[in-house]
């Protein structure tokens, strides 16, 4: 964390500066205060005569120095929280480039809810921390040691009581650090579980209402809730009683000064001022170490939040950047599969097993299969979504390895099974594809996908806005613009991974007639469930517990491949004929 600090340091130093002139005036002010007692209202060393003039220029030049310890304490509250912000801000923006470059599995891991947690409140409680620590640590520390040493000049014995007091203050402080570090770990993991529960309860509302489970939602999210209020309380606990016991311990020191003060004086070892201004003393010290028990507090926070930001920040993503290729040569387009294994991590079984496939430039190939046979992760690898656990995968003659990512993505466009559309217009979610994209650009996107004459039917056209997550379209529609994007990318290769299947037979023919024509030279990889949808590819791929079991066109396959033919009965020979 030091690093995104460090470039502030000498906004918070600045900051720390002016702290501590304000904590100087602080303790300037018992000093006065003592005169004031003493000289001008006792009339030590005038003969007992008071002298208004002295309470009058002494307190007059109190109220200047308080003036500018309150103009040192406003600065320093300004210098400090700019140092904290900037440094929370660059803290939040770096964890959210670390999450933007995880690969799918390393998001999954961390859960949403837990990332959520981690650039939200866990930024702003190290944001937090380091605030105090410059701000709260000079103050305390100042205190501790300038007014200490003042306590001491002005009599021994005070500090005597000072010693006595401060041990049982950090004992405290340290049984109540020790006690609740622990808790503030497991109270970020129980708001992860809560945002969890939140964040799928709003995304899958539909489903929660279609079934009638708001009652088993609100159970759930109320233990999650209820986990979360049990630490909060634990540790509220442990900090509650904390303060009291420190205010015992000040008004028993205090009590001993003025013992020790009432007979210093009797024995005309010191004034009466000088009492008060140790009292004072004493107060601003033990005041500084309650102080302190709040930093701890927050540091305590602050550390556990640090250490679930380090997680993040220091995971390397799985997929990584290749060294980049200067060009490919010849036609592009061209995908090879060679001996490709692959398992997910985690888990033992694999999912595709030894597939070697080549689609040639501009070819148009379905793949098909059964639910789990391996369609998705097959597409994944070619986008580098997942590495391979063995065998190679390449484009243009180039290994996926050797691309940069970005390189990989600008020649692959991807049209993903669930459509994901953003709260913006649906021209900016078009956009997406290619920014810069003119409206005609964007209009002919939407034309080849079958989606220009819905658009322009709305209220606004394509200015019309979506609702979070696509919610105020329906399944066909975000489908639509979703390929409309993947088109307006003008890409090499074109993914569809079962992202028509909301799109009604005659809707889908026309979109790959639009295909043919307009795209001809896109390799094209259809993912489908249905025959019907296949049957227009050059070639389909038929896939089985993540093998390839047949491949050619639908004739030969219709001939070749059983798995192909069970396929096929069960959907055109039992009533999709009219296909």
């Amino acid at each position: 964390m030091f690093k995104y600090m460090k470039k502030y340091w000498w906004i918070g130093l600045l900051g720390s500066a002016f702290m501590v002139g304000e904590v100087l005036i602080d303790l300037v002010q018992p000093r006065l205060m003592e005169r004031i007692v003493d000289e001008g209202i006792l009339g030590i060393g005038h003969g007992g005569i008071p002298n208004i003039d002295l309470v009058i220029s002494v307190g007059i030049r109190m109220i200047l120095i308080v003036i500018c310890g309150g103009l040192c304490g406003i600065l320093s509250g300004v210098f400090v929280n700019i140092s904290a912000q900037r440094f929370g801000n660059d803290v939040r923006k770096a964890c959210f480039r670390r999450i933007m470059n995880f690969s799918f599995e390393q998001t999954d891991n961390f859960t949403t809810g837990s990332l959520i947690t981690r650039t939200t409140s866990d930024v702003t409680q190290v944001q937090n921390m380091v605030a105090q620590l410059i701000r709260g640590g000079v103050r305390c520390a100042m205190f501790f040691v300038a007014g200490s040493a003042a306590l001491m000049t002005m009599d021994l014995a005070f500090g005597q009581v000072l010693m006595i007091a401060l041990p049982v203050v950090l004992c405290e402080i340290l049984f109540v650090v020790w006690k609740t570090g622990p808790l503030f770990g497991l109270l970020q993991r129980r708001l992860d579980r809560m945002n969890s529960v939140i964040g799928e309860n709003i995304a899958g509302a539909r489903v929660v209402k279609a079934f009638v489970q708001e009652k088993r939602e609100e159970e759930k999210f109320a233990k999650s809730n209820q986990d979360l209020v049990d630490t909060q309380f634990r540790v509220m606990i442990l900090f509650t009683w904390m303060r009291p016991i420190m205010n015992i311990v000040l008004n028993l020191a205090t009590v001993a000064v003025i013992q020790i003060g009432a007979l210093r004086v009797q024995e005309g070892a010191i004034a009466p001022g000088a009492v008060m201004a140790a009292i004072t003393y004493l107060s601003q010290i033990l005041n500084g170490m309650m102080m302190l028990a709040m930093i701890f507090q927050n540091i305590t926070r602050g550390v556990a939040s640090s250490k679930r930001l380090k997680e993040v920040l220091r995971t390397e993503p799985a997929v990584q950047d290749g060294p980049g290729v200067s060009g490919a040569e010849g036609e592009r387009g061209h995908i090879r599969l060679s001996h490709v294994h692959f398992s997910y991590p985690g888990f033992g079984e694999e999912v595709l097993h030894d597939i070697n496939l080549e689609i040639l430039p501009g070819e148009t190939l379905a793949v098909i299969g059964a639910t789990g046979s391996g369609k998705s992760t097959l597409v994944d690898m070619i986008a580098r979504f997942y590495d391979t656990t063995r065998g190679d995968v390449e484009i243009d003659g180039e290994n996926v390895k050797r691309f940069t990512l970005a390189q990989l993505h600008d020649r692959i466009a991807f049209v993903l099974q669930k459509s994901e559309l953003f709260s913006t217009t649906i021209k900016e979610n078009i956009l997406l594809g290619r920014e810069g994209a003119t409206d005609e650009e964007v209009k002919q996107a939407a034309a080849d996908a079958q989606a220009d004459d819905f658009i322009s039917a709305q209220p606004q056209g394509y200015d019309t806005p979506v609702a979070e997550a696509g919610m105020s379209l329906s399944g066909g529609q975000r489908q639509r613009i979703a390929i409309s994007r993947a088109l307006l990318r003008k890409a090499e290769i074109l993914i569809l991974d079962d992202s028509t299947s909301a799109l009604d037979l005659r809707t889908e023919a026309a979109l790959f007639a639009a295909l043919r024509k307009n795209y001809a030279d896109c390799t094209k990889v259809i993912i489908a469930q249905r025959i019907a949808t296949v049957m227009r590819a050059d070639r389909i791929a038929v896939l089985d517990h993540g093998r390839i079991v047949g491949c050619g066109t639908h004739e030969r396959l219709m001939e070749s491949c059983e798995v192909y033919r069970d396929i096929y009965d069960s959907q055109l020979r039992k009533g999709e004929k009219s296909a």
